[in-house]
């Protein structure tokens, strides 16, 4: 045997709805598509090896065997939907695995006949036959399956060489159908028969009653019948005692109501075990019945619907009444005493079902699309065997009314009430729910959190997306079979919790405004093993960060991802993916980030304290304040003094180890000769009774220049680090220029404490005099010291 999977790669390609039983297997696989090519013959350049041809809706007018001649591989021919008008078999002799042909849709109106062994399916429908188009070399096509005719007559003798032939369908098309000879179709023996009838003309009544005793499933497409009531014949006994059909359906009904009546009474005379009627219309009046005679009728079906017991499925689709006078009460009592399991009535304008007056047999109900209110089924006993109840797209309300109508349906497992108008806003009155309801269905309804104060409690899978739900309230009923719950399309702003749903396996939270779920949502709902929370407004912040880790902890319980979950907020990162959504553990947990601003903190505080200790900023601190306490007083003391008034030429700052220098050589060379200088010394020109502190400001600001007598002599004092410092403050305070820096001996940087950096800068900065040791040089040292502080003192200076 060939590979199975190519039936799937045809299905694909052509979509075939009646290939269903063809297998057509090649080792090679190829197919060639020329559909809708506006083609007037085949194509001279297909490939040897294709087994699938498809050669439908073209303009191709005939056939050839040079055609086809060398495509021996051939197994799949479709050329529907052409123009060829004359059909000879011989053209595909050489084609030995063809299985599949379809010609329906052209203007044949002969046939050339040749045995093609291997045929399963043949179309021959929607041509332009008078008779069958059946010869004799058809009766030799053993594998036939699927054969689709299409004639205006239809005789006995039609069918006479395929008697023998097991076929699974025959599909029958009656377009401009003139002739049909009674008992002609009981020839066929085949197990589904589907026929078309023209659209705009009546069918044939022997036909429908020789149709359903041919086949065990019947499908008849536009039964339309204008003639009166009166010319519809009855089935005779004989004929209804050989129907075969189960399965029944009919398809665009268009018939008066007395008719319909009649076809309902052979229905349920027959062994009709499922009927579906699609697109029915029963119109009125019944000018031709008396009323006497119509409810003779209907009591009659009623009489037959009561007590046959073959009929098991009724469905009822796209239903519409135009016989307004009609008491559709007694159409409601004749469906609701039916003793079937299942009866669906879909789109009918329905506003209203009666209760059964008996214990019921139905076990499935489908009243969906119609207009059915809260007032179905309240204090209804009798449907005690009902297992699922459909009422989608209706007009309730009150869920709280729902729950009523389903208290008394002890075998209820399934309800569907998804697409009306339910609302719970709370009420005094419990919920009553049948005990056995295990599936519910409330989705695209008006419902709101209070919802979850009227469920079932022996509910496993709920339905509720599409609704008004914000939030799951807490400390509501406990729910604890519920396995799956669909809050989709709602207004949840968070994944609920599983405090009430311990079993709950599957949860859909998609498409609300849920812009940071928890985290522990799997650690409150340990046996959820799906959830679907994508196509939420994500916004990436940290908070979201739990979330993204979420999904690598859980083992691909998350439903969708990644695709499904973009970030929304903020606006520079809309569209981005979760997975690719990245923050520091810095910027996200906070305690972690406080700990490091404070050890930072620390840090800082402590290199600012080492650098403070390291530059002496204290001593420059307290120096500061002293200073600035003893402008302080000396403003209150001599408030009209605001200005100090130079008295000395130099104020000269030493070490004691380097005063004899001072009192030898500096005061001496200076002071002495005709225009000496004064000098302000602190052993004789410091006042007593002041601090030492406010002594050196007043001597260095009545001074016009501050000597300082450098050595590391010097470096060591403390005094002197105040005086540098305070010649230095006002050197910075009045713009001056009045340091003088002499080098008594060379100072080693090391030896300088850190706290005279500014002597480090003055002495970088400033040019000093450097005490020469040879004694020649000593006279320009003086000459150069006495032009630094050379300066004209105040009179009032001088006479003091």
């Amino acid at each position: 045997m060939r590979p199975l999977t190519n039936i799937y790669v045809f299905a694909c390609v052509f979509t075939f709805t009646l290939w269903n039983n063809i297998q057509p297997t090649v080792e090679d696989e190829f197919i060639a598509n020329y559909s809708s090519s506006l083609l007037t013959n085949v194509p001279k350049n297909i490939p040897v090896h294709t087994y699938v041809l498809d050669l439908s809706h073209n303009m191709i007018s005939g056939l050839s065997i040079s055609e086809f001649i060398s495509l021996s591989d051939l197994q799949v021919l479709n050329l529907s939907h052409n123009l060829i008008t004359e059909l000879d078999f011989s053209v595909f002799v050489f084609n030995e695995d063809l299985e599949y042909l379809d010609l329906s849709h052209n203007n044949i109106l002969k046939v050339y006949c040749q045995t093609l062994a291997c045929l399963r399916h043949l179309d021959l429908s929607f041509n332009k036959f008078t008779a069958l188009p059946i010869c004799q070399e058809l009766g030799n096509m053993f594998r036939l399956e699927y054969l689709g005719l299409s004639a205006t007559m239809i005789q006995r003798s039609g069918f006479r060489y395929i008697i023998h032939l097991q076929l699974h369908t025959v599909f029958l098309t009656l377009e401009y159908f003139s002739l049909y000879e009674p008992q002609s179709l009981m020839a066929l023996n085949t197990r589904s028969l589907h026929i078309v009838f023209a659209a705009n003309q009546n069918f044939s009544f022997p036909l429908l009653y020789d149709g359903m005793s041919t086949s065990e499933n019947l499908q008849i497409v536009n039964l339309r019948y204008t003639l009166s009531y009166k010319d519809f014949p009855p089935p005779s006994l004989m004929l209804l005692k050989k129907i075969k059909t189960t399965a029944l359906t009919l398809d665009t009904v268009d018939l008066q109501w007395a008719i319909i009546l009649q076809i309902f009474l052979l229905i349920w005379h027959s062994h009709v075990e499922h009927l579906t009627v699609r697109n029915l219309t029963f119109r009125g009046p019944l000018v031709d019945l008396t009323e006497y005679e119509f409810l003779a009728l209907l009591s009659s079906v009623e009489q037959l619907i009561s007590l046959g017991d073959s009929m098991k499925v009724l469905t009822l689709e796209h239903v519409r009444n135009k016989l307004y006078y009609f008491n559709q009460e007694i159409l409601y009592r004749q469906f609701s005493e039916m003793n079937i399991a299942s009866l669906t009535i879909y789109d009918a304008y329905m506003p209203h079902m009666l209760c059964p007056n008996r214990t019921s047999s139905f076990q499935y109900l489908n009243f969906s699309h119609n207009a059915l209110t809260d007032e179905l089924f309240q204090n209804c006993g009798t449907l005690t065997v009902l297992k699922s109840l459909i009422l989608q797209r209706n007009k309730f309300e009150s869920l709280l009314k729902v729950s009523f109508m389903t208290s008394h349906m002890k075998s209820l497992k399934y309800l569907d009430m998804s697409s009306n108008l339910l609302r719970h806003d709370g009420a005094d009155e419990q919920c009553q729910w049948a005990e056995s309801l295990s599936e519910l269905d409330l989705s695209s309804n008006q419902l709101t959190d209070a919802v979850f104060e009227c469920l079932p409690v022996n509910i496993k899978k709920l339905d509720l997306q599409n609704n008004q739900i914000a939030s799951v309230p807490k400390g509501m009923a406990e729910l604890k079979s519920l396995k799956e719950l669909n809050l989709a399309s709602n207004r949840l702003a968070d994944l609920p919790g599983c405090s009430g749903f311990t079993s709950l396996e599957f949860l859909n939270t998609e498409m609300n405004s849920i812009l940071t779920p928890s985290a522990d949502f799997f650690q409150s709902c340990p046996k959820v093993r799906e959830l679907q929370a994508g196509h939420n407004p994500f916004r990436c912040s940290c908070e979201l960060q739990d979330f993204v880790r979420l999904e690598r902890h859980s083992g691909g319980k998350l439903f969708g991802w990644p695709a499904a979950y973009m970030c929304e907020y903020p606006e520079d990162l809309r569209g981005t993916q979760l997975k690719d959504f990245h923050l520091t553990e810095l910027a996200c947990n906070t305690m972690l980030l406080l700990v490091t601003a404070l050890l930072l903190m620390l840090l800082l505080v402590a290199v600012v304290a080492l650098l403070c200790i390291y530059l002496d900023v204290p001593w420059y601190l307290r120096m500061t304040w002293q200073w600035t306490q003893t402008k302080r007083r000396a403003w209150h003391s001599h408030p009209k003094e605001q200005e100090a008034i130079l008295q000395f030429h130099a104020f000269i700052s030493y070490s004691e180890r380097d005063s004899l220098w001072v009192k030898n050589e500096l005061i001496p060379n200076l002071e002495k000769g005709e225009g000496g200088v004064q000098l302000c010394q602190h052993e004789r020109n410091f006042v007593p009774g002041k601090s030492i502190v406010e002594n050196i400001i007043n001597c260095i600001e009545k001074s016009y220049k501050s000597i300082f007598v450098l050595s590391p002599n010097f470096v060591q004092s403390e005094w002197c680090h105040y005086e540098l410092y305070f010649a230095h403050h006002k050197l910075f305070s009045e713009n001056s220029n009045s340091l003088i820096l002499i080098l008594l001996e060379p100072i080693p940087p090391y030896i300088i404490p850190a706290r005279y950096h500014k002597l480090k800068a003055l002495m970088a900065k400033r040019t000093y005099l450097e005490w020469p040791k040879e004694r020649s040089k000593r006279a320009l040292f003086w000459a150069n010291l006495r032009a630094a502080i050379s300066y004209n003192l105040p009179m009032a200076d001088a006479n003091e």
